[in-house]
């Protein structure tokens, strides 16, 4: 791959604020970036007209997004209409040769270099066309300091539909949530910020659960007693009793593992827009010692979907019952406390998000729908997980990054590969 060009794109026209205030929340997320990649068979495209329609619609998307090009100050972000960085490169690979031989330590090349610290660019998109013109990717990195998932879709949507069609279809003016839900955060947060135990280098794979495997999953789970399971419920409570399961084959001492998992606030609370820009989530959380494991994985996996499922509804009941009493903030930061208490040093933290119902194979640039879309870690030392819907949106990818020392324990599990095949061709 050669890289022919990079450009800083600034907004059309100039921003309407100049300084947006991060949460508590925002604070919490940065440095890391939220990535996401999208691949077209889009065949005899010319590249220089491609480039310049996309750095053209980039511009005005930009000015509805102004704080995307700014730069990051402290615990705020000024509106200084800095740019966001263009990067465009050429591969003689074939698009289709590429997704039908997947490797998944190779998308790194596609994504945009991004620089230490998180300041600055707060966004950058790499545009890479394959060889012979038979297609184009399009890869989009922000920071998490600005952008949750549905953030980052919403921007896409937006520029994807101002390139396709020369204007946006949305008329209504983008709002950023600053601290509508979180507050800013305090000064004894930011010199005694909450530690994370990091694992030591991970390593990321990536399976597909087919509809009719993801159906027999469910099955399982009723048959253990807990009825009508959702598709990531059960996905991930598989996943992580074959993490821990990894994890436990390596433990020198004992420890605890704690999941974590987002919430979309949106659709949870009347007052905010499904557009709305910003980390607009709470979490709930599952943690086990060494000792909790159940002497058969049938029962881990029911009680772990279980358990999943309490814990949301604790979550729900908590925003409701707090909306009406107008307590909700106060709640969500005893969330965000009670995180934080579990993040001790004998403690692995497992980060588990779920993308699937979300507009990814809806991103249009006037070429048609993606036909394959996908993700890679920004960071080598965190375990997590991602679920994304498959083009066909009853099948579901997992994407997983797990310590290295874990991962070819967890690639050998026979309850896994029940269910999920391991990175197999994309066919277009």
């Amino acid at each position: 791959m050669k890289e022919v060009e990079r450009e800083v794109i600034k907004p059309a026209s100039p921003s309407t604020n100049d300084r947006l205030q991060l949460s508590l929340l925002d604070v919490t997320n940065s440095p890391a970036y939220v990535p996401v990649i999208f691949f077209y068979k889009a065949e005899d495209l010319v590249p220089e007209i491609i480039s310049a329609k996309l750095k053209s619609s980039l511009s005005q998307t930009l000015s509805r997004f102004y704080p995307l090009a700014g730069q990051r100050e402290g615990i705020s972000i000024s509106c200084n209409d800095k740019g966001a960085v263009f990067t465009e490169a050429r591969t003689d690979l074939l698009l289709h040769d590429f997704l039908k031989n997947l490797n998944t330590d190779s998308l790194e090349r596609f994504y945009p270099t991004m620089a230490p610290g998180g300041e600055w660019p707060l966004l950058s998109v790499k545009v890479t066309f394959f060889g012979s013109g038979s297609g184009v990717a399009v890869s989009v990195s922000v920071s998490h300091c600005i952008c949750d998932a549905t953030s980052l879709v919403t921007f896409i949507m937006d520029w994807a539909t101002t390139t396709a069609k020369g204007r946006s279809s949305n008329d209504d003016t983008i709002h950023f949530s600053e601290t509508t839900i979180y507050p800013p955060p305090h000064i004894s947060f930011l010199k005694n910020p909450p530690t994370v135990n990091l694992p030591g280098k991970c390593v990321m794979n990536r399976f597909v659960f087919e509809s009719s495997k993801i159906d027999e999953l469910k099955r399982r789970v009723e048959e253990g007693g807990f009825p009508k399971p959702t598709r990531v419920e059960a996905i991930m409570s598989l996943i992580w009793t074959c993490a821990r399961n990894a994890w436990r084959s390596n433990l020198v001492s004992p420890r605890s593992t704690l999941m974590v998992q987002p919430m979309d606030l949106r659709p949870r609370i009347p007052c905010t827009e499904a557009s709305s820009i910003g980390n607009l989530h709470t979490m709930f959380l599952l943690k086990r010692g060494v000792e909790s494991s159940s002497s058969s994985s049938d029962l881990e996996i029911c009680e772990t979907v279980a358990e999943f499922r309490k814990a949301k509804e604790t979550v729900n009941e908590m925003i409701k019952v707090n909306l009406q009493g107008n307590t909700l903030g106060q709640s969500l930061m005893h969330v965000i406390e009670d995180f934080a208490s579990s993040l001790t040093p004998e403690t692995d933290l497992y980060s588990m998000t779920s993308w699937c119902r979300r507009p990814f194979y809806e991103v249009d640039f006037g070429w048609g729908t993606p036909s394959w879309v996908g993700s890679t870690s920004t960071v080598n030392n965190f375990q997590y997980v991602c679920l994304i819907d498959s083009k066909d949106s009853a099948s579901i990818e997992a994407w997983i990054c797990l310590p290295e020392k874990d991962m070819p324990v967890f690639l050998r599990d026979h309850d896994l590969l029940a269910y999920a095949v391991l990175n197999p061709p994309v066919l277009i």
